[in-house]
């Protein structure tokens, strides 16, 4: 069935817009007078993007689906498909209850795609901005295995426990990156407000200072001085790094860079070990092949140098060697998840061994997350505890010394 796209008022006269699927637009406009909303303009919308979405970000971003409403959708998809009900009607259902526009916009075009003799994972490759190919890949191995409902709810459960990674090394870094940008706003409008007045006073007394107040003012002169020089050289070295990020020589020096700092390379390996782990097993236990497998999961290992290694792995897995021998090769994965690959393709329990390797990096990703935070929260605050003393004495120095020859 057709979606129509809608704006109008609703019975309060409030100004409403969505999506509403009819055969035609004369039925769309039937349709939503018997919700109680008289429509102003109804528009047909096509699975296919429009040459204004395509052209402007803003339409692409509010496309995007919340990573754990997708979840959320996935699992009552999967719950709705074991309970009987079929594709279309399901899909149906979830359009009819999104609250969100653009999910439901997406949803009825999925069904409509579906409704037309399309497969699933046909339907949701259209949406590319909403569903990577991790996810698409799975879809389709659930619908050749005939299990789509089992791989649903496997999908449900990685897209939940991904979203709860990203969001303990969210929470993590937010307290951190706060308190340094509150720093750099005290400091900055201490050193470029305050200090000036008081430096002012201290000079009109033809007095020596002491080197602490000289470095203070001579630095916020500096600042005062060369402020516009700094901002042109900031965004100058911003628009550089991002320049040299944008080639694949700078990516994989930047990457490399990552994995050799102290203690945040180890956790950055971890980190992606643990997604590694965790995409295979889900990809494996819902029916992918190895090879399969890890084309998709390459796709989500950010580092480009472990994903080199994992297109090598590919690579020598064609010719007939074993993962946990390929990977140990590049020496880039940690010791216990390529002891713990040997030990479930000797055992044919890979998929569980992956399993726990993930659960085990995941936790050590927390844990190092944990023990960054607890070791930045103090370490940042001696650091503005030095500063302001700095300052502090800087500016009281001076006082002291006009207090002893006003006596």
């Amino acid at each position: 069935m057709p979606v129509f796209g809608y704006r109008g008022l609703s019975a309060e006269g409030r100004s409403v817009a969505g999506v509403v699927d009819a055969d035609s637009a004369r039925g769309a406009r039937g349709k939503l007078r018997a919700l109680g909303i008289f429509p102003t303009d109804v528009v047909s919308e096509s699975g296919a993007q429009t040459r204004a979405e395509r052209r402007s970000l803003m339409p692409r971003l509010r496309r995007r689906v919340p990573a754990a409403e997708l979840a959320v959708l996935t699992r009552q998809l999967g719950s709705l498909l074991g309970a009987g009900v079929t594709l279309v009607d399901a899909l149906g259902a979830l359009s009819d209850q999104a609250s969100r526009a653009v999910t439901k916009r997406m949803l009825s075009q999925v069904r409509e795609s579906v409704r037309e003799g399309a497969s699933l994972a046909d339907a949701l490759a259209v949406h590319s901005d909403i569903f990577s190919t991790l996810y698409v890949s799975m879809v389709r191995a659930g619908e050749s295995a005939g299990a789509l409902e089992v791989v649903l709810e496997r999908l449900a459960e990685y897209s939940e426990t991904q979203a709860d990674l990203i969001a303990k090394v969210r929470g993590a870094l937010t307290y951190p990156i706060i308190m340094i940008c509150v720093a750099i706003a005290i400091m900055g409008f201490l050193v470029t407000y305050v200090v000036p007045q008081v430096a002012t006073i201290f000079q009109q007394t033809n007095q020596a200072l002491p080197t602490m107040t000289l470095i203070l003012i001579g630095f916020s002169n500096f600042l005062a001085d060369y402020w516009l020089l700094l901002i042109l050289l900031a965004i100058g070295s911003i628009a550089g790094i991002s320049f040299a990020l944008s080639t694949p020589r700078g990516i994989a020096f930047y990457h490399r860079w990552l994995l050799r700092i102290p203690y945040i390379g180890s956790t950055v390996t971890k980190l992606i070990t643990a997604r590694f782990a965790r995409t295979l097993a889900t990809l494996l236990a819902s029916g992918v092949q190895v090879l399969p497998a890890l084309d998709a999961v390459k796709l989500v290992v950010t580092n480009t140098l472990l994903a080199d290694a994992i297109e090598k792995s590919r690579d020598e897995i064609r010719e007939g060697h074993g993962m946990g021998q390929t990977l140990a090769r590049c020496g880039l994965f940690p010791p216990m998840l390529i002891e713990m690959i040997r030990v479930g393709e000797r055992t044919g329990e890979l998929e569980a061994m992956l399993e726990r390797a993930a659960d085990s990096y995941e936790r050590e990703v927390a844990n190092s997350l944990a023990q960054m935070t607890t070791l930045l929260e103090p370490l940042m605050t001696l650091v503005m505890a030095g500063m302001i003393v700095f300052m502090i004495l800087a500016v009281l120095l001076p006082i002291f010394q006009l207090n002893q020859l006003v006596q």
